[in-house]
């Protein structure tokens, strides 16, 4: 099924060219085969190959061959790397960022993106946002998420907004305007570290 063009990126042919360049280039010393590159896509093996060739053809990925697999890695050598990380990082970098560095928050049970970059993100048109809004379940440490969105923020090149609350807030939104308007809006479930 062809995807739409992406909204966060005009520039670039569908969301996953977005997603899959910015896991390799916001993680350019880490190389990964292929086949995991389409289970943590939720894509098929056949859109991987793909992508990974025309990307690979056009110079900006390095591929080899370790025993039957493919092995995928940014190629931060070409001209081009340091401005495409840092526009990477400004439109699909939240996905690329945010899991990971919350997943090593105790007490986060799930992560969601909302607000206009969720929005963005699900083809709704508009700007490029200026700020990412997450919003985290569970009893996880305030100074420890106000860390990870620092920390987070340096990578992305923009402000990282994070609300907790708890399993029983987010499963019984009722009579809370703000959970009952993010419920209904689009949400991006945060990948919880690097093997989900």
């Amino acid at each position: 099924m062809k995807q739409p063009p992406s909204v966060l990126l005009p520039l670039l042919r569908s969301p996953f060219q977005g997603e899959l360049l910015a896991w390799l280039f916001l993680h350019p010393e880490e190389e990964y085969a292929q086949v995991d590159l389409a289970r943590r896509f939720e894509v098929s093996p056949a859109s991987v190959t793909r992508e990974v060739d025309r990307l690979s053809a056009a110079g900006l990925l390095a591929t080899r061959r370790a025993g039957n697999m493919r092995m995928i890695r940014a190629d931060t050598d070409v001209p081009v790397a340091r401005p495409l990380t840092e526009l990477l990082a400004l439109t699909y970098g939240p996905i690329a960022v945010l899991g990971e560095r919350l997943a090593e928050v105790p007490g986060v049970e799930e992560a969601f993106i909302y607000g206009s970059w969720a929005a963005r993100y699900s083809g709704e048109p508009g700007r490029v946002p200026n700020d990412v809004d997450v919003l985290v379940v569970g009893s996880a440490d305030e100074d420890d998420l106000y860390d990870a969105a620092r920390a987070a923020e340096g990578v992305l090149g923009r402000e990282v907004n994070i609300r907790r609350l708890s399993r029983e807030a987010w499963a019984s939104p009722e009579g809370d305007p703000f959970l009952e308007t993010v419920k209904t809006r689009p949400l991006v479930r945060l990948q919880m570290g690097e093997g989900q």
